[in-house]
């Protein structure tokens, strides 16, 4: 019997080694946006969502959600709707503590139905996502990191954080070395 781990955003996991979704080239894919409801995710997310479209040749976002609660996992029913809606999803902005955990703890979950995620972070939160990596049995799970804070950017600033981080999000999301 696995013992369960307790989980800080209020679940419990079994501690089981956790891989990554097999990648794929973003062209003609189906992109899937999941915004965890802090200020300026989703702004950041339609425009990530945008340039994957115009400039990288992904077929559309085809799925996009706002998660109930910044701070609480996915659940099954989430990751079932967007492993038949999209070939990848990106998600976040991890800009406090236990909505940067949650966000690890989504991708993950994500990564483990067989859909490759890209997490953002914002850097004053890096300990909160590897803990949580750790907890969710995957302790090297990588996420894209930015600057703190993004909740207070201007729409202009969200569009330029968006267009910076584009090819990391590339990257992470194909399974290419930088």
């Amino acid at each position: 019997m696995v013992n369960p781990i307790l989980d800080p955003t209020g679940g419990s996991v079994e501690k089981a080694t956790g891989g990554l979704a097999a990648r794929r080239p973003l062209a003609g894919a189906r992109v899937g946006l999941l915004d965890n409801t802090k200020h300026n995710a989703m702004a950041f997310l339609q425009e990530v969502g945008r340039l994957l479209v115009d400039e990288v040749g992904a077929q559309g976002v085809s799925i996009v959600e706002t998660k109930a609660s910044f701070s609480v996992p996915v659940d099954e029913e989430i990751v079932d709707r967007y492993r038949g809606a999209a070939d990848v999803v990106i998600t976040g902005i991890g800009d406090c503590g236990s909505c940067s955990a949650a966000a690890v703890a989504d991708g993950i979950q994500f990564e483990k139905a067989g859909i490759p995620a890209a997490v953002v972070l914002t850097d004053a939160f890096t300990t909160t996502g590897r803990t949580m990596a750790g907890v969710h049995g995957n302790p090297t799970y990588e996420w894209i990191t930015t600057a703190h804070p993004v909740a207070v950017l201007e729409e202009d600033e969200v569009r330029a954080r968006a267009r910076t981080l584009l090819p990391e999000i590339v990257r992470t999301l194909e399974g290419a070395t930088a």
